[in-house]
């Protein structure tokens, strides 16, 4: 037999108004706390659902967020914000349409007003790599939110707080006595400026290393592979022990892989002889390493959780959306290849 409100409204002893209210999100300041409590105690002792179409059309609702992405799907290192974003969705009682455009514009023109046909309720626009982005006109329409990504007129983006990654990855070694530091910096040779994500982290580094006079830490662009990562360190590590790094803070995982290769080829060790810090944390690399890699964390994950919990705070609560950009920490991750500075 169908659970209806009214149901709920006579085990609860309260009206079947007061049951509308308090499940439809509507109940504060209007019915009492312990009513409240009541009536949610109630439905879920009779397993009572409220009719989600019912529900919508009341709202003017579909409950549905379009999620706009430059080309996450089709990226192996982005999803968990994917993830993080539907869960998070589906916990408010949402669903999510995602939709990529493959860094196409007219593409992506064309699946923002395809998902306004679809009478979304909200959108947000997703990044593979924290980069600056220009929403498409009729998707700020509705209320938006960036994601991994950030626009200078707005609106507001989630985004690592990549300048204080970098720092507390330069600290890890550091802190450990290290001087002779090198960071290589996730530049190819064949771009002019660094991308947001690699001039933050290369802020923090410089800054670290001017709060402990480090004044032998350098930094060089290396790419973002294993094997850019293992040609740079041969070439910085194949010198006289006294002139070499004994430690490099590297711009991702995979490049810190290149320098362990390196130094292994050299007969070094690391962390005795070398000590070497990744960023990303990357599944099924950091944490498999030999020996198992520091590393920062880059948050995918709760970047779409709080994108959309900040989305649907406005959505449903009428809460205002944020006014600048939200920064979420990139954690300092320790194994194993970040060991104290060499003595001699």
């Amino acid at each position: 037999m169908t659970v209806t409100s009214a149901d709920v409204a006579r085990r609860a002893g309260v009206s079947r108004t007061a049951v509308s209210l308090v499940l439809n999100g509507r109940g504060e300041g209007s019915i009492s706390a312990a009513n409240q409590a009541r009536i949610h105690a109630a439905a879920a002792e009779l397993g009572y659902r409220p009719n989600a179409s019912a529900v919508n059309l009341r709202r003017r609702s579909t409950s549905t967020i379009g999620i706009v992405t430059d080309e996450i799907t089709t990226s192996p290192f982005a999803g968990p914000l994917l993830q993080g974003a539907r869960e998070a969705a589906f916990a408010r009682g949402y669903l999510t349409i995602v939709a990529d455009y493959g860094l196409d514009d007219a593409r992506e023109h064309q699946m923002v007003a395809a998902l306004r046909g679809r009478q979304v309720d909200a959108f947000v626009h997703a990044a593979m790599s924290m980069r600056e982005v220009t929403p498409d006109p009729s998707m700020v329409e509705l209320p938006t939110v960036l994601a991994n990504c950030f626009a200078p007129g707005g609106p507001a983006g989630v985004i690592a707080d990549e300048l204080e990654g970098g720092y507390r990855a330069a600290r890890a070694v550091f802190d450990q006595g290290h001087r002779r530091v090198v960071m290589l910096a996730g530049r190819d040779q064949d771009e002019r400026e660094y991308i947001p994500a690699t001039e933050r982290r290369r802020r923090g580094f410089e800054r670290a290393a001017r709060e402990v006079g480090a004044t032998q830490a350098r930094v060089i662009d290396a790419g973002w592979s294993i094997e850019t990562g293992a040609r740079h360190a041969a070439a910085l590590l194949d010198v006289p022990a006294a002139q070499r790094p004994t430690a490099f803070v590297c711009a991702r995982d995979r490049v810190a892989v290149g320098v362990v290769l390196a130094a292994a080829r050299l007969g070094l060790r690391v962390p005795q002889d070398v000590s070497v810090i990744g960023y990303d944390d990357e599944t099924d690399v950091a944490a498999q390493m030999s020996p198992p890699l520091t590393t920062i964390d880059l948050p995918h994950r709760r970047i779409g959780e709080l994108a959309m919990e900040l989305l649907l705070d406005n959505v449903l609560d009428g809460r205002p959306l944020p006014e600048q950009d939200v920064l979420v920490p990139c954690n300092l991750v320790v194994r194993d290849s970040v060991g104290p500075a060499p003595t001699r």
